[in-house]
This record gives C-alpha cells, structure tokens and sequence, in this order.
C-alpha cells in the first residue's frame, strides 16, 4: 500500500470511528446547542489554540461570521490568534501561557462560549484560556485527540477526535467543526437553501 493510500485509509478509519461514537455525536449536539443559545442571547464564540489549531480556530470563526451552508446574517465568531501585537505584548509581558486568558479576560462576557483547541490536549495557554472563561461564566468547549488532558478537564464539554496523532486528530477536528457549525447556522436561521 503506497503512503497516500494508507494515509487516506487511516482518515477514512477515524471517519469510521467518529460516526460510531455516540458519545461524542451527542457533545457536538449539545456544543451547538450551547452556541446557538449564546448567540441568540447577544453572545460570541470564541476560539483559540496553537500552530494547526490557530488556523482551525481562525477557519470556525469565519464560519460563523461568514456563512457555511447558506446565506444568512453574520454570526459572531472570534478567533483569539489572529491579534499579533496583542498576542506579542501579552507573551512579552506576561508570558506565553498568557496569550489566550488575557483576552478572555477582556472579551469574554457570561453566556458566551470559547472553544480551545489542541491536538496534545496538554496546550497550556488553552487550559488557562478555559479556566479563565469558566470563572466569568463562559461555557467552555475542549476539543482534542482521544487522551483525556487538562485541556479535557478544564471543558465543560469535550469533543475527542478518537485518534492520537496530531494530522488525524485536525483532519477530525475541522469535520467536527464544520459540523456544529452548520448545526448553529440551521438552529439560529432555519434549513435554508443550499449554497
């Protein structure tokens, strides 16, 4: 079996295996419920992670503020990476594992919801995101590879892509996305026509 054959075979077994999870269809039910909740109520979605993650946490976020299905109005959707002077001046100022709390602290309101992404599960600036949303009332959402973590821990929901290496656990991760994504759009604005 030649590398892409058995590569797009390990991407169809951890399809296979998300289908079959219930558990986890389940969370990504509930984490879009969550956040269609928080954005009828006036909220946001709020992402953040690091290196792949930073790009899936910027790509979720413009989901929401652009369209994924079909067209629809705007839908607040905020990536914590893409600030480069204030990413700079926190890690400078208060250090790396500081990049994504400062900005909860600044932005984050009760009822909004932040999703922290790490394929490790062990991404320190994405726990101390988490615990910083959770103690001003944010509902908080982990998504990671199979191994339970801190990142895990400090989530009230956890979506867990059922593999544990890292481009398997991002190729999962922008499915799952997409996914609630598209559930919020249809919760928050009807099944509409396709795009």
């Amino acid at each position: 079996m030649s590398y892409f054959d058995a590569e797009l075979a390990k991407a169809v077994e951890v399809m296979q295996a998300m289908r079959a999870d219930v558990q986890l269809r389940h969370t990504v039910e509930q984490v879009a419920n969550v956040c269609a909740q928080s954005i009828r109520n006036g909220g946001k979605v709020m992402f953040c992670g690091n290196g792949g993650s930073a790009a899936d946490s910027q790509h979720l976020a413009a989901e929401l503020v652009g369209k994924l299905v079909f067209d629809r109005p705007a839908m607040p959707g905020l990536a914590l990476t893409v600030d480069t002077s204030a990413l700079t001046a926190i890690g400078n100022d208060f250090g790396y594992e500081c990049v994504f709390s400062r900005q909860v602290e600044a932005l984050g309101r009760r009822g909004d919801v932040l999703v922290g992404i790490s394929t490790s599960g062990r991404s320190k600036n994405v726990v101390r995101a988490l615990a910083a949303a959770r103690a001003l009332g944010l509902v908080t959402v982990a998504m990671t590879g199979r191994a339970r973590g801190p990142v895990a821990e400090a989530a009230d929901h956890w979506l867990a892509v059922p593999h544990d290496e890292t481009q398997k656990i991002q190729e999962g991760h922008i499915v799952l996305g997409h996914i609630f994504c598209a559930l919020i759009e249809r919760q928050i604005h009807g099944e509409q026509r396709s795009a």
